[in-house]
């Protein structure tokens, strides 16, 4: 086992091109289909009014309420400069009462912007409005106190527990793109054993002192090990690089993908056994995998799928357990017994294709 580990390492150690790509597209499919860096957007604000500095302080404190944006005061000159060369996405240019955005290109956070800033200055010119009618200052203050303690609130409460789920879409597709890629890169190293025996290299081995057993384990382990490396590395880039909120319990998370890597392994080793040549597993495998994803539900918000025929293919394929798994422990904060069920049943589909995949291999060896 040990030889057949040592070797398909050595072909990766004089190419690591290969395993380097899959995790830059790991990270670059999420960067561009889940929303970017979690960060507070910065935002540029100025004035070229008579008291600039008295407007742009005033529309800063009320602006920053949230903590969504984060609004700085520049100078008109290096906010356009910024904007135009791309470091910022969007500007704000504040009057007394009104106000300007200034924008190179209508990426989804110019609109984001718009809409707190239309909210903030709506608001404020209501308060306007009411200060002048009555003439009195204090009215502002009798306002944000009233707002404060409204007559009528609403709680909001989670089904299991008063706290409300912070669900966040981004993260599921950042688990659900690094679960595709991995998918992959198992497949194209669980090919090796076609190709091993194509080329010759099966045979030797067999006549050789190694056990069959042990041949097998060794593409296992190691399309294994590849795979659970390009995870971790990707979600760890995520965390620490990137202040991604992958979950407060990583070790989980990552028990939850070696169980997902060892079923789809077994999956790729039960198509492997319908081939004959490295050819067709790159003209079968590579087309169904991408549909897997999308029959699960990984791109979706739990629930939206219903379809009972869909949701019975589904359950057959491993991703739908792991994202649900990794759905319950990132947003509702489950333990290792809340997804004993998740695990076993991706641990069940991975021991019977495994047991299939085997065994026709050894058949289309006969």
């Amino acid at each position: 086992m040990k030889s057949v580990i040592w070797a398909q390492f050595a072909k990766d150690k004089r190419n690591p091109l290969f395993l380097l790509l899959f995790i830059a597209a790991s990270i670059l499919a999420t960067l561009l289909f889940a929303g970017g860096i979690q960060a507070p957007t910065t935002v540029a604000i100025f004035s070229e009014e008579a008291n600039a500095q008295e407007i742009e302080a005033k529309w800063q404190k009320l602006l920053n309420a949230n903590d969504t944006f984060q609004f700085e005061i520049v100078s008109p000159e290096k906010a356009r400069e910024d904007v135009r060369n791309g470091k910022i996405d969007v500007a704000v240019k504040v009057m007394e009462m009104d106000y300007r955005l200034i924008a190179a290109s209508e990426l989804p956070s110019v609109s984001f912007v718009q809409q707190h800033v239309e909210k903030v200055f709506q608001r404020e010119a209501q308060i306007r409005a009411i200060i002048d009618a009555n003439g009195n200052e204090h009215v502002r203050s009798e306002i944000t106190s009233y707002l404060e303690n409204p007559p009528i609130q609403i709680e909001a409460q989670g089904l299991d527990s008063e706290e409300v789920p912070n669900y966040n879409m981004s993260i599921q597709l950042l688990y659900a793109f690094t679960f595709l890629i991995a998918m992959f890169i198992l497949g194209l190293k669980v090919n090796h054993v076609t190709h091993d025996k194509v080329a010759g290299i099966w045979n030797r081995m067999i006549l050789s002192p190694m056990r069959k057993t042990g041949m097998y384990c060794g593409y296992i382990c190691y399309s294994f090990l590849i795979t659970l490396f390009q995870v971790i590395v990707v979600l760890l880039i995520f965390k620490y690089v990137m202040n991604y909120e992958v979950g407060d319990q990583l070790w989980l998370v990552i028990l939850i993908a070696a169980f997902f890597i060892f079923s789809m392994i077994s999956v790729a080793m039960l198509i492997t056994g319908f081939v004959k040549t490295p050819e067709q597993f790159y003209a079968i495998y590579p087309s169904v995998i991408p549909l897997i994803p999308l029959i699960s539900g990984a791109y979706m918000m739990p629930g939206t799928i219903t379809n009972p025929v869909l949701l019975f293919v589904a359950d057959i394929f491993p991703l739908s357990h792991a994202m649900e798994a990794i759905v319950s422990v990132v947003f509702f904060h489950a333990g290792l017994s809340d997804v004993i069920m998740s695990l076993f049943m991706m641990l069940l589909i991975g021991v019977v294709a495994m047991g299939l995949g085997i065994n026709l291999i050894e058949r289309r060896s006969s």
